[in-house]
């Protein structure tokens, strides 16, 4: 088994932008801890930075002076300069202005020197030091330049300067995420044991109420493929793999929620008791590949792991049917697909043909009693080949069972924030407002998003009103609109 290198990484390759080369390795880096919140003795986020700060609020004016860090674990308040390991990410259009991130990260020998104080990311975000807008000592760093200043101060407002605030008479819900982690490595070396981030803190920033909160169960099958722009399947599953995969992935589902402290929603009293009083889930689970062709295998799922919404097909052609990035097979959705989507209007499943081609979209519609959704994709004209992108038509048919499409943030399809908020508003136009909703795919990119952490939301929120939405329009986009799925499915 081959293990992978790490790179010793210094700040000299931060600020030249050399570190770029070392996107999605493992890297180790020493710097300044700056925690998330001043009152708590551990964090599992914090800011890197390369010189010690000169006080709590003094937060580098240069975002190459400084690593945007998520900890694998909570990591006590440190006193001295800490050297971390983690996966080292190159960020685009940052909202906070930051160009690296490190992940999964730990650390390892700490070195001798006097600590700063933390500072809260809402703080730093919302004060505009984050985005070179303020600091104690201008131009202590050198790097900082005025073509920086002007595209930190077009990045997206900070959830705290912002004029939207979630409505205390609606929930926002994202329709498809696999925040925290939830999913298993690819990776045999980390696997199941892969380490969690922070869910339920950056949901309740940003005024995120409820994720369906998605498994994946063709990982050990599936892979980057060799240009880094999908995933593809590379191998055939053992017989039992995927359903045991599907197994160790719900646990995880529910280990990660209890970690959070955040509440399943189960059915519609659920999510209207539950949804306004703290972060919640709906388990989802993206690709049906678990089932291994047994239908009963649903009945269990929802039994046993309280299975709530889900995906037929992701990243192979399963038994269900064919997907968006691979050669069709099936000629769309199987007979045992179309079986799996009448257990799921019979239990209390909202089906999703996310990944599914437009020839399983139309069958599934055609056997459903119950609205679709399509919880993840943006509109397309003409979708390349293996694009996940879908034509009107492909849209057309989800909103004529009721359902919803959600749009999601890819990088690929939309440059920022305000440019998706013109795709959903032209998903709008073509569907009608009131069959269009949000499906950020969390951590479930390739390239980094444009909608990196719920934190962004009223960001985003802005972002719709600027585009001409009205308050119950966005609120319906946000949540509302799936939330009649839901209700209508599950009951």
């Amino acid at each position: 088994m081959q293990i992978e290198q790490i790179a010793q990484i210094d700040w000299s390759t931060i600020r030249t932008g050399a570190a770029d080369a070392q996107h999605d390795t493992l890297v180790e880096v020493t710097g300044w801890m700056m925690p998330l919140d001043p009152a708590e003795k551990a964090a599992d986020y914090a800011l890197l930075t390369a010189e010690a700060p000169c006080c709590g609020g003094c937060v580098p004016r240069d975002p190459l002076a400084c690593i945007e860090v998520y900890l694998a674990a909570p990591l006590a308040r440190q006193e001295r300069a800490v050297c971390l390991r983690g996966r080292l990410l190159r960020l685009r259009d940052d909202p906070a202005g930051w160009r690296y991130q490190l992940v999964e990260a730990s650390a390892l020998a700490p070195a001798p020197q006097a600590g700063a104080a933390p500072i809260s990311r809402r703080v730093f975000l919302a004060s505009g030091a984050a985005l070179g807008l303020a600091a104690c000592a201008p131009g202590r760093f050198a790097g900082y330049t005025e073509a920086r200043e002007s595209s930190a101060a077009s990045a997206p407002q900070a959830a705290d300067a912002t004029r939207w605030t979630p409505p205390a008479n609606a929930l926002t819900i994202d329709m498809h995420s696999h925040g925290g982690r939830v999913t298993v490595s690819r990776d045999p070396v980390v696997g199941a044991d892969r380490p969690f981030q922070p869910l339920a803190a950056p949901m309740r920033a940003g005024g995120m109420n409820v994720i369906c909160l998605a498994i994946v169960t063709d990982t050990t099958v599936t892979r980057v493929s060799a240009d880094r722009t999908r995933f593809e399947a590379w191998r055939a599953p053992e017989e039992g793999e995927l359903y045991a995969l599907g197994v160790a992935e719900f646990a995880r589902a529910h280990r990660l929620i209890e970690r959070e402290q955040m509440h399943v929603v189960i059915d519609a009293a659920s999510l209207a008791a539950r949804g306004r009083a703290g972060p919640c889930a709906i388990i989802a689970a993206e690709g049906a590949d678990f089932l291994e062709g047994r239908l009963e295998r649903v009945d269990e799922a929802y039994a046993m792991h309280q299975l709530r919404h889900l995906q037929l097909t992701h990243y192979r052609v399963n038994e269900l049917g064919d997907i968006q990035t691979e050669t069709p097979v099936h000629g769309g959705l199987t007979d045992f697909g179309a079986e799996a989507v009448r257990r799921c209007n019979a239990r209390g499943i909202v089906v999703d043909v996310a990944h599914g081609t437009y020839a399983l979209v139309k069958r599934a519609a055609a056997t459903s009693t119950r609205p679709l959704v399509i919880s993840h994709s943006a509109l397309a004209t003409r979708p390349g080949t293996r694009s996940r992108l879908i034509t009107p038509d492909h849209a057309r048919v989800i909103a004529g069972t009721g359902g919803v499409i959600g749009v999601w943030p890819s990088s690929g399809t939309f440059r920022d924030l305000r440019t998706m908020a013109e795709g959903i508003k032209r998903m709008a136009d073509v569907v009608g407002v009131e069959h269009v909703g949000l499906g950020t795919d969390m951590l479930g990119f390739i390239s980094p998003p444009v909608f990196r952490s719920y934190e962004q939301l009223p960001s985003l929120a802005d972002a719709l009103l600027a585009a001409g939405f009205t308050q119950d329009e966005m609120n319906g986009i946000l949540g509302g609109n799936y939330r009649r799925v839901f209700e209508a499915s599950v009951g």
